[in-house]
């Protein structure tokens, strides 16, 4: 049986955006008149072709059912607890307490510096806090839970105070129970709780909200030739197998984010391929998030105009993404992401 999957596609912002709802040319992705689209591409796994709106009722009608039921997805409001979707994209900005991350590590993870970093961090425009003690670079070791929960502990225990929207990044449920137990708001696992078992049930326990996130083979693993048969396809189907695997653990709430995990097991081609096709997710009808920030393949695309922090690259990717209706951009850089993009809807809006 053939499988069909459904991405939207011919996007269009802003002054534009709007003008097309209003003339009923195209349609608003998640309710929100700022971004819409007048065409679906339909991929399989032999083949994929494009239609206008205007023509799915032109289609057979096992195809045009399957169309219309992603569209309901697609064009879905996204409802989250606690976070609003209006304005997207969301930063969530990330604070690595540890010694040894690929882009900051070090920096933040002594005396108060992690609690100062947080509250610049929110200053400058992040909504969310994405706080993790240990590095999953690639080729990185484990480390003990008392070492990350130590290295973490503190600071969320000073920030939990506030009313910050705090992400935990971590791969084990003892360290989940504890940042929950801490007044943590997501759970944010770049293994898609498979490094630990029994993360399902404590993300069942206490009901909490979390990312799903894609990633192949180990951090020790994960960069050794990775290999896919379609990665956009392979990774929907991973998301559409792991929904389905929550729900018969008995979680039933809709606080799912779907994060492809760029760089976590993909080389250039699959990240690119990920990234110029992230729309597809929407079909899933849960929000995105995407995590481009000063990672590698912005140094294979750029070359010899490489920089350490590679702000350029993660401005280009961000702003690509928002205009394909990624709902949360995962950056280190939050003041400059947030400037790019206001200075683009101001200029959209025009």
């Amino acid at each position: 049986m053939v499988k069909y999957y459904t991405r939207a596609c011919n996007f269009y912002y802003g002054k534009t955006s709007k003008e097309k709802i209003k003339n009923k040319t195209a349609l608003a992705l998640n309710k929100d008149k700022l971004l819409s689209f007048d065409t679906i591409e339909i991929i399989t796994r032999k083949y994929k072709k494009k239609i206008n709106i205007k023509d799915i009722n032109l289609q057979n009608l096992k195809l045009k059912k399957k169309i219309k039921s992603d569209l309901k997805l697609i064009t879905k409001k996204k409802k989250f607890k606690k976070l609003n979707f209006t304005k997207f994209p969301i930063l969530m900005g990330v604070l690595n307490l540890t010694p040894d991350s690929f882009s900051d590590g070090g920096k933040y993870n002594k005396k108060n510096l992690s609690y100062n970093r947080a509250k610049s961090l929110i200053k400058k425009g992040c909504k969310i806090l994405d706080i993790g003690g240990e590095s999953t670079r690639p080729g990185s070791d484990e480390v003990k839970q008392k070492i990350e929960w130590k290295r973490i502990g503190s600071t969320l225990n000073k920030l939990k105070k506030f009313k910050y929207f705090i992400s935990l990044d971590t791969r084990k449920s003892l360290i989940m129970e504890k940042g929950i137990k801490n007044k943590i708001n997501l759970i944010n696992d770049i293994s898609g709780f498979s490094h630990d078992l029994n993360t399902i049930n404590v993300l069942k326990k206490y009901n909490t909200p979390f990312v799903i996130h894609h990633m192949q083979g180990n951090t020790k693993s994960m960069q050794k030739n990775p290999k896919y048969k379609n990665v956009l396809l392979d990774i929907y189907d991973f998301f559409e197998k792991k929904i389905n695997e929550i729900r018969t653990k008995g979680i039933k709430h809709n606080n799912i984010i779907l994060d492809p995990g760029i760089g976590f097991g993909k080389n250039l081609k699959h990240n690119i391929t990920l990234i110029s096709n992230i729309s597809i997710f929407h079909s899933l009808g849960f929000p995105i998030m995407l995590g481009t920030s000063r990672k590698r393949f912005i140094k294979d695309l750029s070359g010899k105009n490489d920089s350490k922090e590679r702000i350029g690259g993660t401005i280009s990717s961000s702003l690509y993404a928002m205009s394909q209706g990624v709902q949360i951009l995962r950056v280190h850089d939050v003041n400059e992401i947030n400037q790019s993009i206001k200075v683009f809807k101001s200029l959209e809006l025009k």
